[in-house]
């Protein structure tokens, strides 16, 4: 059982300047996470840019023996400059191999993108599995393994992320399943869960409170317009002891990593939502 963190947890510390990725590093070496996940919210082009910085992750990485396990960008293959979206994500696929990092994932279209019908999400599909085609065998030279998380609103729900999946069809092209971001397209998340587990090269545990009216400000409204809020692992409304029992059962071997997004501070909201995962996870042992 490895259970670790992204550090997109820490993005508003980033942007707040109380943090860093050196500090996100030290903070995981000083934990009992098991790794961490390089996601650039908070960093933008800056590993592509710095060169050094990223020498100092790696370093910084290797003398505090954190792990470094997945790679994290946002994509939109409906950019109309197509080829600058695909040069970037070489670009970072290069950091990833200069960091040592095995797994990296990528969207495929704006996270707030929704198709008008059916119609117009199979062309977008259409178009969509050449380029995922593209990056993966790139990243096959360089021994990586990419995935597409379901993410948004609408390249999200099981069925649509383990049809891309077949539809690429190469051996390093898998989904990074996060766990919590289902209830976005308003689908279940212990039956989307299992569904997906057997495409998962890695897992991320969220928790989000669910409800069905509006709040107030910071909720975002789901595909049917329910309100759901980040929440720490454990204390929102998923079934987190079903949910993490299913990951468990399924003997899957990835690495799975608190992704915190919710109002409290970053490092309480990691911290409590670390031990709670993996208080669920030793349960019964």
């Amino acid at each position: 059982m490895r259970i670790g963190v992204s550090s997109y947890s820490f993005a508003r510390a980033f942007e707040e300047g109380t943090m860093d990725i050196l500090d996100a590093i030290d903070w995981v070496a000083d934990s009992s996470a098991s790794h961490l996940e390089i996601s650039i919210a908070g960093l933008g082009s800056q590993l592509i840019d710095d060169p050094d910085l990223v020498e100092r992750i790696r370093g910084r990485a290797e003398a505090r023996n954190v792990p470094l396990v997945n790679y994290v960008v946002a994509a939109d293959f409906l950019d109309p400059d197509l080829e600058a979206q695909v040069t970037r994500l070489t670009a970072h696929l290069d950091v990833a191999h200069r960091l040592g990092i095995p797994l990296f994932r990528h969207d495929v279209v704006a996270w707030d993108w929704r198709e008008s019908d059916q119609a117009e999400f199979e062309r977008t599909f259409e178009a969509i599995v050449p380029v995922c085609r593209r990056i993966a065998e790139y990243a096959a030279t360089l021994g990586i393994t990419t995935s597409v998380e379901n993410h948004g609103m609408s390249m999200n729900n099981s069925e649509r992320v383990r049809r891309l999946v077949g539809a690429v069809d190469l051996p390093n092209f898998k989904v990074t399943l996060d766990v919590g971001n289902f209830l976005c397209v308003d689908e279940l998340p212990q039956s989307a869960v299992p569904q997906t587990l057997p495409f998962a090269s890695v897992v991320h545990l969220k928790d989000f409170y669910i409800r069905d009216f509006r709040p107030g400000d910071g909720w975002l409204s789901t595909v049917a317009n329910r309100s759901i809020l980040g929440a720490i692992v454990g204390f929102g409304d998923l079934p987190m002891r079903s949910i993490i029992g299913t990951i468990k059962a399924s003997g899957f071997d990835g690495p799975i990593s608190i992704e915190f997004e919710g109002l409290e501070d970053s490092l309480t909201g990691v911290g409590v939502g670390l031990a709670n995962a993996q208080r669920i996870w030793n349960e019964g042992e």
